[in-house]
């Protein structure tokens, strides 16, 4: 009788838990890190509230979360190594494992499919020669199989670091990596040049700095709207 392995456990494209390592930072990373984390934690009426921000902090420190990434955000917080790793588990933006300098996500839900992100998603994983979850040995780019980023009027999406690259195509994704792996500056769809990953977790983290987009929403995002105002058609009055 042909036994079958039930043992559970991460999916090919899923990062593990976070690797072992020190517990601490070396003193004058985790005073440095100390003073944003402080910043960070005093916007927040409840220290508790900083958590994602200080994940973001961490992670920019190191390109992922390390355990003692974990450790310092524990500390930080008076909560257990426990706990933090529960909630960076839950959360898919937090890396569990070294992330490249561009995180190259594709999205393949739904919509974005049937416009071609699964042909994406092959073109990528055969012109890098790596899988979703892996790194190019350059270190330039992790491919990653994302879930719906809700920017479905502009599919199919790519994002890289979570900036929008909208109505992308094979080849046309193919180039993209190309001039991030060169070292060219790469303006996102609706933003500013795409910074290295680290970067973008400081922004994230509330310590950084960002060329985004002003956050107006574009032309096609508009044009269920467009047609309403054409047609004369407008919202029904709110009755109490």
């Amino acid at each position: 009788m042909t036994s079958i392995d039930l043992t559970l456990g991460p999916r090919p494209d899923e990062p593990g838990p976070p690797v072992g390592g020190p517990l601490t930072y070396e003193p004058d990373v985790e005073a440095a890190l100390a003073v944003d984390a402080a910043v960070i934690i005093a916007r927040y009426p409840s220290s508790r509230s900083a958590l994602l921000p200080l994940l973001h902090l961490v992670q920019a420190q190191d390109g992922y979360l390390t355990a003692a990434g974990i450790s310092f955000c524990a500390r930080q917080l008076g909560l257990t190594d426990a706990e933090v790793t529960g909630v960076a588990t839950f959360y898919s933006m937090y890396r569990r494992t070294p992330t490249g300098r561009y995180l190259v996500g594709v999205c393949t839900n739904t919509l974005c499919a049937i416009m071609g992100g699964d042909a994406i998603l092959e073109a990528l994983e055969n012109h890098l020669g790596i899988h979703p979850g892996e790194t190019t040995a350059d270190d330039q780019i992790t491919l990653e199989h994302i879930e719906c980023n809700a920017a479905c009027d502009y599919a199919p999406v790519v994002m890289v670091n979570w900036e929008f690259f909208d109505n992308q195509t094979p080849s046309g994704s193919c180039d993209l990596v190309d001039r991030l792996r060169s070292g060219e500056a790469v303006n996102a769809s609706r933003g500013g040049v795409v910074p290295g990953f680290t970067q973008t977790a400081r922004t994230l983290a509330g310590v950084g700095t960002s060329d985004g987009d002003d956050g107006a929403p574009g032309a096609a995002t508009l044009a269920g709207l467009r047609v309403a105002r054409a047609l004369g058609m407008s919202a029904p009055e709110v009755r109490e």
